[in-house]
């Protein structure tokens, strides 16, 4: 079976101008990849070197009544701004995407008592990393138009009531350029409204996956993510599994399961995505830990084409089904778990 060795605490993923790759069950106390001295083959200032550089935080969340995801992403030619809602009992899906060229916000450096927020006419959205606190807070207002309903969130993940180990990782695209992510499974408590219905979200039933990446990417990115979590009779738990350009992902890479009071980190995966938007997604390992389909049931598309950049992002909502091994060799019976695939294509 599987396994992978989980490194002591470490302040910063760079140690004397080089990336140091590696699987740790604690957040960084600062990322900042332009201390990795000569990342290219050719020398570049700083400021040419932090163009290179992209990064975004995204969060999800979901109980009984509503699914909820949305992200900040800072391309440094552009920033992006979307959040997805879909109520489960009446249908209703808001979609709200912001694109502004040239200019926009910069990610925290670190978790542990940092903020990000975005803020125009009619729009307000902040992630405030408390990890000092083991929370993270939530704060989203979208005023109403003709064509789509007002909605505000107010919410917190409790990322000790769980018990459950996060996952950081510093993955390599080659021997100076690397990828560092940060993911956590968390109950979550607060307050949404939409359209005026009010939502009251109950940590002992509702439940969300965190994740802050930042990254030498390529030129032409792709990526694919596979997310689910929630609750059964017996079990809460959660997966985040991705399929990218990183090498050595035998070693190390992005994939993991949680549980109440377990993280078991997976092994790569091949994802085979169909060319016909409603069939399933197939999600598999060689070493027997996951066996996963994935029925979308909703289409979501975003794209951005400016000059010599482009965004492709495809995030069908739908259901997974199949079967993960944590790290003692228990199988857990995944079953009609509602979640997302994220399929992205960044040229820049």
């Amino acid at each position: 079976m599987y396994t992978r060795e989980i490194l002591s605490s470490r302040e910063t993923p760079v140690e004397n101008g080089k990336p140091i790759q590696g699987t740790w069950k604690e957040a960084f106390h600062g990322v900042d990849l332009l201390e990795i001295q000569r990342p290219f083959s050719f020398p570049l200032p700083r400021g040419l070197r932090n163009l290179r550089v992209k990064e975004w935080e995204s969060f999800a969340i979901q109980d009984d009544h509503i699914y909820l995801e949305a992200f900040l992403a800072n391309i440094k030619y552009y920033c992006v701004a979307q959040v997805l809602l879909y109520d489960k009992e009446t249908g209703e899906r808001l979609r709200f995407n912001k694109i502004i060229p040239f200019s926009g916000w910069h990610l925290p450096r670190s978790l542990w008592n940092s903020a990000v927020y975005s803020r125009s006419y009619g729009f307000f959205f902040r992630i405030h990393g408390w990890l000092d606190a083991d929370t993270i807070k939530v704060d989203l207002d979208i005023e109403a138009t003709r064509k789509r309903a007002s909605f505000t969130a107010h919410l917190e993940y409790d990322l000790n009531y769980l018990k459950v180990p996060p996952m950081a990782v510093n993955l390599p695209f080659s021997d100076r350029r690397c990828m560092y992510a940060y993911k956590t499974f968390s109950a979550i408590r607060g307050d949404v409204v939409f359209g005026g219905r009010h939502i009251s979200l109950d940590p002992g039933k509702a439940v969300g996956i965190f994740r802050d990446y930042k990254g030498y990417f390529p030129y032409r990115m792709r990526s694919i993510w596979c997310n689910a979590f929630g609750n059964t009779e017996k079990l809460r738990f959660g997966f985040s599994i991705a399929e990218n350009q990183t090498k050595e992902t035998f070693k190390n890479n992005e994939n993991v399961l949680w549980q109440e009071g377990q993280m078991t980190p997976l092994p790569p995966v091949r994802i085979t995505i169909p060319k016909e938007d409603e069939a399933d997604w197939v999600i598999q390992d060689v070493e027997g830990m996951v066996d996963l389909t994935f029925t979308p049931q909703e289409q979501v598309r975003g794209s951005f084409n400016l000059f010599l950049t482009r965004w492709e992002y495809h995030t069908p909502l739908g259901y997974y089904n199949g079967m993960l091994v944590n790290s003692e060799g228990n199988q857990i019976p995944v079953r009609n778990l509602w979640g997302v695939g994220e399929k992205l294509y960044l040229r820049v």
